[in-house]
């Protein structure tokens, strides 16, 4: 009696869990759901701190300073200036003498000046992943590995997308875009930086505004190439990583039906933004070999990373050699290539890297780091100082 129990309540229990698996399936053929499991833009992760009050995440009083960007449709960004320490302590007592909070005019803050009128400042333009907000989960760490380089000079500018945190709108992968080059074009016209002292630095779906934005820019008529661009824990493009995704490395999304092709194939046409940085990444090399403009990529990945494997960064440094060669490179070519250069770093990792008469491109894959804890490591900061370094070599 009891086996025949306990054979009804698992045939309920697994009806249930198909069922529910089944409506998850069709809720995920809609642009409204769709758009919440991908961006997660509603979920603040900010443990109830206020964004308007920086200290709050432990930074010093006006180091870091909250205002908005407007964007080309007219919409507002949210947005942080992080001032670095050194640089701070230098003016602490004019920065503590200004009003703390949100500025409604960033540009008559101290902060500002000294980014705009420092002809060594630096600026990195951070682009965030899924999820939270400026202020969630590791990406403050992530902020002070960015400046640790040099605390005088490497400032910060993060931001949110459309429909995170205190930003107006609704996010998609067109809108987005043009959010990350309204801060882009914020840097450049308005904080009066030349591209050549801006970094562009993302990390999981915010690798995959880095490469548009870069993109965008290096595709003018008259190109526009930046220092660098960092790109942590990238992924090929949505359709690629929804086949091996699962929620905190546990809960699978639309893996298990990537065994049936037929099936998986159907429900990838109803996926709304594409992020193919796969075809993006190698646009932008091709297109700065083409135009002979310098140009340098730093991929890095951790093998322990649960929400995104490593291999995605793998594929698309191999793209982008390829794209940089103008006989393009074949697979085996590749792979003896990698091998020969590759150096082994123990357990740290290994480092490849590619040079063209134009470009640098690195591939770091770490041992650990998981997916936002290498956010806040060294290998960051190094990452960034190498990248400001090889661009200006005068720059120390």
């Amino acid at each position: 009696m009891w086996v025949y129990t306990l054979v009804k309540y698992a045939s309920l229990a697994a009806t249930l869990v198909a069922g529910s698996y089944a409506c998850l399936l069709i809720l995920l053929t809609t642009a409204t759901f769709q758009g919440h499991v991908v961006y997660l833009h509603k979920i603040q992760v900010t443990w109830f701190k206020d964004l308007n009050t920086p200290e709050s995440f432990g930074f010093l009083r006006n180091q870091v300073t909250p205002f908005t960007i407007e964007t080309s449709e007219g919409g507002k960004l949210y947005a942080w200036h992080l001032l670095p320490t050194e640089l701070y302590r230098q003016y602490e007592s004019q920065l503590i003498a200004e009003p703390s909070g949100f500025s409604t005019d960033f540009t008559s803050r101290v902060a500002f000046k000294l980014l705009r009128h420092d002809p060594d400042a630096r600026l990195v333009i951070h682009m965030h992943g899924a999820a939270g907000t400026v202020g969630s989960g590791y990406r403050v760490p992530n902020y002070h590995a960015l400046s640790a380089g040099d605390p005088r000079q490497i400032h910060v500018l993060t931001f949110d997308y459309r429909g995170f945190g205190h930003s107006s709108g609704v996010p998609s992968e067109h809108g987005i875009i043009l959010d990350a080059i309204s801060v882009v074009e914020w840097a450049i016209s308005t904080a009066g930086l030349p591209p050549s002292r801006i970094l562009i630095f993302g990390q999981s779906i915010g690798t995959a505004v880095t490469l548009a934005v870069s993109e965008h820019f290096a595709l003018q008529s008259f190109p526009v190439v930046f220092a660098g661009t960092v790109l942590v824990a990238p992924f090929v493009d949505v359709a690629t990583l929804v086949a091996t995704y699962s929620v905190a490395g546990v809960v699978p999304i639309l893996s298990p039906l990537a065994r049936f092709p037929r099936v998986f194939a159907y429900l990838r046409t109803f996926i709304r933004d594409k992020w193919s940085s796969q075809e993006r990444i190698a646009r932008y090399v091709r297109a700065n070999e083409q135009n002979n403009e310098k140009y340098q990529m730093t991929l890095i990945h951790a093998q322990d990373d649960w929400d995104i494997p490593w291999q995605h960064t793998e594929t698309l440094f191999q793209l982008a050699v390829e794209a940089a060669t103008t006989d393009g490179v074949s697979h085996d070519d590749f792979l003896e290539q990698n091998v020969s250069s590759k150096v082994d770093l123990g357990a740290a990792g290994s480092v490849v890297e590619r040079r063209t008469e134009n470009g640098i491109i690195r591939e770091e894959i770490l041992r650990t780091g998981l997916h936002d804890v290498i956010m806040g490591n060294p290998v960051i900061s190094l990452a960034v100082m190498r990248i400001f370094a090889a661009a200006d070599p005068s720059w120390k």
